[in-house]
C-alpha cells in the first residue's frame, strides 16, 4: 500500500478544502482505492515520530498500515498532535485517531470508541534526587509534576494529586525534559510512553516506581454515529490482537511486553 503523508500546511489546507467539496468517503486514492486518513502524533516516539529519512515511523504508523492493508485501503497519515485528536475527527479532518487515545466517558460524550488497541499503565517517572515511594507521597506543595497539554492524565493529577503544582508542557519529550532540568520533579503518566526520552539524559539518575497506579485503555477513535467503520475496525482490530500482531508491534518499538497485556475478554463489544 502506499503511503501518503500530508506534511505542509499548504497541502494541509488543499486537502481541508478537497474534503469539505466532496464526500470523504468517496475519496480515492492514486492506486484507485478508497483513502483512509489516520491521525498519528509526529512527536511521540516510539509511538510515532520522524525518522531519519523525515518518514514517520512507529507502533502506531505499523499498525495504521496494518488496518489499512486489511481493509484494502490507501493510508494517508495526518500529523495529528496530542490535543488536536478529538477535535480533528470531529471536524472530519481524519478518519481514525491513533495517539495513546484513552477511551473516557468525556471523550465518549463526542467521539466513539473502537475495542481497545491497547493499554496504558500509569506509573510515575522521577529521579534519585526525589524520595518517594509511592504515589501518593507526590501530593505535597513542593513537588512539581510535568504532563502534557490534552492528556487525560492532567485530570487524574487533579483529582488524585491535588496538593502537588501541576506544569503543563506541549510535547512529550518536554514533559522529559523537564524533570531533566530540574523544572519539575516527576511525572505521572504512562511510562511507557515516555521512558524514551530519558536516554537523552544520561547524567540523570532515573527512577520509576514499581507499581502501576492505573490501567486504562487506548482504542481507536472514531466519529461520533460512524458505526460501520468503527465496526469495519474492532473486526480488524480483533485479527490483528489474535495473529499476535499487535503484541509483536509493540514489542519491536518497546522492546519489551506491554506492562498490562490485552485480554481475549476485553475485546469484545
Amino acid at each position: 500500500m502506499v503511503v501518503r503523508l500530508i506534511a505542509g500546511l499548504a497541502a494541509l489546507s488543499l486537502a481541508l478544502f478537497a474534503a469539505a467539496c466532496s464526500d470523504p468517503g468517496d475519496s480515492a486514492g492514486e492506486n484507485g482505492a478508497e483513502v483512509l486518513r489516520v491521525g498519528v502524533n509526529p512527536n511521540f516516539p516510539p509511538m510515532s515520530y520522524y525518522g531519519d529519512q523525515n518518514q514517520l515511523q512507529g507502533f502506531d504508523v505499523d499498525i495504521a498500515q496494518a488496518i489499512a492493508d486489511r481493509m484494502g485501503r490507501e493510508l494517508e497519515l495526518v500529523p495529528t498532535e496530542a490535543a488536536q485528536r478529538v477535535p480533528f475527527l470531529t471536524s472530519g479532518r481524519i478518519d481514525l485517531s491513533l495517539g495513546a487515545l484513552t477511551r473516557t466517558p468525556e471523550r465518549q460524550e463526542v467521539i466513539d470508541f473502537t475495542i481497545p488497541l491497547h493499554t496504558e499503565a500509569m506509573g510515575v517517572l522521577t529521579t534519585a534526587e526525589l524520595d518517594v515511594d509511592s504515589y501518593e507521597d507526590l501530593n505535597r506543595e513542593d513537588v512539581t509534576l510535568s504532563n502534557m497539554r490534552g492528556n487525560n492524565s492532567v485530570a487524574v493529577l487533579e483529582e488524585r494529586l491535588p496538593k502537588a503544582r501541576k506544569l503543563l508542557v506541549d510535547g512529550n519529550a518536554d514533559v522529559v525534559r523537564a524533570i531533566a532540568q530540574g523544572r519539575a520533579d516527576a511525572m505521572v503518566e504512562n511510562v511507557d510512553f515516555f521512558i524514551g526520552f530519558t536516554k537523552n539524559y544520561k547524567n540523570i539518575d532515573w527512577v520509576v516506581l514499581d507499581d502501576p497506579i492505573l490501567v486504562e485503555f487506548c482504542a481507536v477513535g472514531v466519529a461520533k454515529g460512524n458505526d460501520a467503520l468503527r465496526q469495519e475496525v474492532n473486526e480488524v482490530l480483533r485479527e490483528l490482537h489474535s495473529s499476535g500482531v499487535v503484541n509483536a508491534t509493540w514489542e519491536q518499538w518497546y522492546g519489551g511486553e506491554m506492562t498490562v497485556p490485552i485480554k481475549p475478554e476485553d475485546l469484545a463489544g
